[in-house]
């Protein structure tokens, strides 16, 4: 009869059209996550910072992002524990998810992002936008990243990985295995604040050379680039195929 009356409650607060003002236990969203995500009706977004609830109580509503396209959870303290209930929603056939947004969860770390990977080498994989702003990426996270997206490269538009200061040059030298591979379509790469020198520019430039049509935007602001990193830049915009519309890199 609990469980009975959980789920009721969590009915009448569908219906409710002030949301916000009402606070769900941890039960609450344990149960609210088992209704979304058996859901016929797929969610438009599953913003984990938008319910009025308790830490626990967020990521106890992790499993719902099985049935959304898009999915915010920055700053929920998410743990290499979390990712593997979000592999598993990028392994699901069919898979609704187009954009994940992780920003800000320091302790999901290289081990978590390893986990994730699993989900996004995953052929059923249809993911178009991932974030990972803050979250304590070193090389070893690239590395993962690399090689899931080299596996499954066709469908990711926007990379962003800015603020993880330990990438530097070594990561983006394994970020630069998927962008050379031609089947990469990636606009958008985002490597803001990652401690990045020249030669990171140099490995940007010469995978660019070998795939230079798909990206928009490569943002690589406040890293020590140097005039020898611009100039490597400079040879990405003097080929005819490039189609960069937006470069960012001032130190």
């Amino acid at each position: 009869m609990d469980e009975a009356s959980l789920h009721q409650e969590i009915q009448e607060y569908l219906k409710s059209e002030n949301k916000s003002e009402i606070t769900l236990s941890e039960e609450h969203c344990s149960a609210l996550a088992d209704v979304l995500q058996t859901s016929e009706e797929v969610l438009d977004e599953l913003d984990l910072n938008k319910y009025n609830t308790t830490e626990e109580g967020r990521l106890r509503l992790i499993p719902a992002v099985r049935n959304c396209r898009k999915a915010v959870l920055t700053g929920c303290g998410l743990t290499e524990t979390h990712c593997a209930s979000l592999a598993s929603a990028l392994k699901s056939n069919p898979s609704h998810l187009r954009e994940l947004d992780l920003n800000s969860n320091c302790y999901l770390q290289d081990s978590g992002v390893a986990l994730l990977s699993t989900g996004l080498e995953s052929p059923n994989c249809r993911l178009e936008t991932l974030r990972l702003i803050d979250c304590s990426l070193t090389e070893l996270g690239c590395a993962s990243l690399a090689s899931a997206l080299k596996s499954n490269p066709s469908h990711l538009r926007e990379l962003e990985l800015s603020a993880n200061y330990e990438v530097e040059d070594s990561g983006v030298k394994l970020l630069c295995g998927f962008l050379e591979s031609p089947q990469c379509r990636l606009e958008i790469l985002g490597l803001t604040y990652c401690n990045l020198s020249a030669i990171s520019c140099a490995y940007l430039a010469s995978a660019l050379k070998s795939n230079p049509s798909h990206l928009r935007a490569l943002y690589l602001n406040d890293n020590n680039v140097q005039d020898s990193g611009v100039k490597s830049l400079c040879e990405i915009l003097q080929n005819p195929q490039c189609r960069l519309e937006g470069l960012r890199s001032v130190y």
